[in-house]
């Protein structure tokens, strides 16, 4: 189902609606709000612009490349909340990329070799948008991890009770999803594919190979970072 420009702007209504409450409620806040949706709408359409540029002449380095921006964007906004800290270090970055390299790396591979036998595998249309939705959850998981293992670290003095401890609440989004999906929702690769016309049971089997990478991407990822964190916590 084809959606015009125009049609975009009834965004505006909820958008409205909430910088109304932010008016009332947090209007300091308010000018943040406008200048994340402005980012939002003109990353978006810059964004679109490329992938139809990569789209129409495939080169491996190319998407190699795409992915390795993203991948090192992706680790600087995961440890964004640890620069407040007073333990946060330089080698949080590092700790990061390494987590992102491992966990991204493993379940993007697994996805393109072998559930999705994808020729060439460095076909953008498949590799970006996946590598993108892999990097966005292990990316909030490592925030989750590595901020609440130094709230653990003031609190206990065994890093590796914190460790796991921090483990446990940075995976509880995921496990969360996992019960919930089907449920209470058809997630958003599920519901894109059934509005497009793609039957519900293969939009099930796309799902499930979802929901299973993100899992495995994410844990391995806080289980990375975690371990990075503890090794340099002195």
């Amino acid at each position: 189902m084809f959606i015009s420009w125009w049609s975009l702007l009834w965004c505006l209504v909820p958008v409205s609606i909430v910088a109304t409450i932010y008016v009332f409620w947090s209007p300091q806040d308010l000018l943040e709000l406008i200048y994340a949706c402005l980012r939002m709408v003109i990353q978006l359409a810059l964004v679109g612009f490329v992938l139809i540029w990569l789209f129409d002449s495939p080169s491996a380095l190319i998407s190699l490349g795409v992915i390795t921006f993203m991948l090192s964007i992706a680790a600087w906004i995961a440890i964004r909340p640890l620069r407040k800290l007073s333990e946060f270090s330089s080698r949080s970055w590092f700790g990061a990329v390494i987590a992102l390299i491992t966990g991204v790396g493993i379940c993007l591979s697994i996805t393109m070799m072998g559930i999705l036998p994808v020729k060439p595998w460095f076909k953008p249309s498949f590799l970006i948008p996946l590598a993108g939705m892999y990097l966005a959850n292990s990316m909030n998981v490592i925030s989750l991890s590595a901020e609440r293992y130094f709230a653990e670290r003031r609190n206990v003095r065994d890093k590796e009770l914190a460790k796991r401890r921090a483990f446990n609440a940075s995976m509880i989004p995921q496990i969360n999803g996992l019960f919930a999906v089907g449920l209470v929702a058809l997630p958003g690769m599920m519901t894109g594919q059934i509005i497009s016309g793609v039957e519900p049971m293969i939009a099930v089997r796309y799902q499930i190979m979802i929901m299973a990478m993100l899992l495995g991407s994410t844990g391995i990822a806080a289980c990375i970072m975690l371990i990075w964190l503890s090794k340099n916590d002195v």
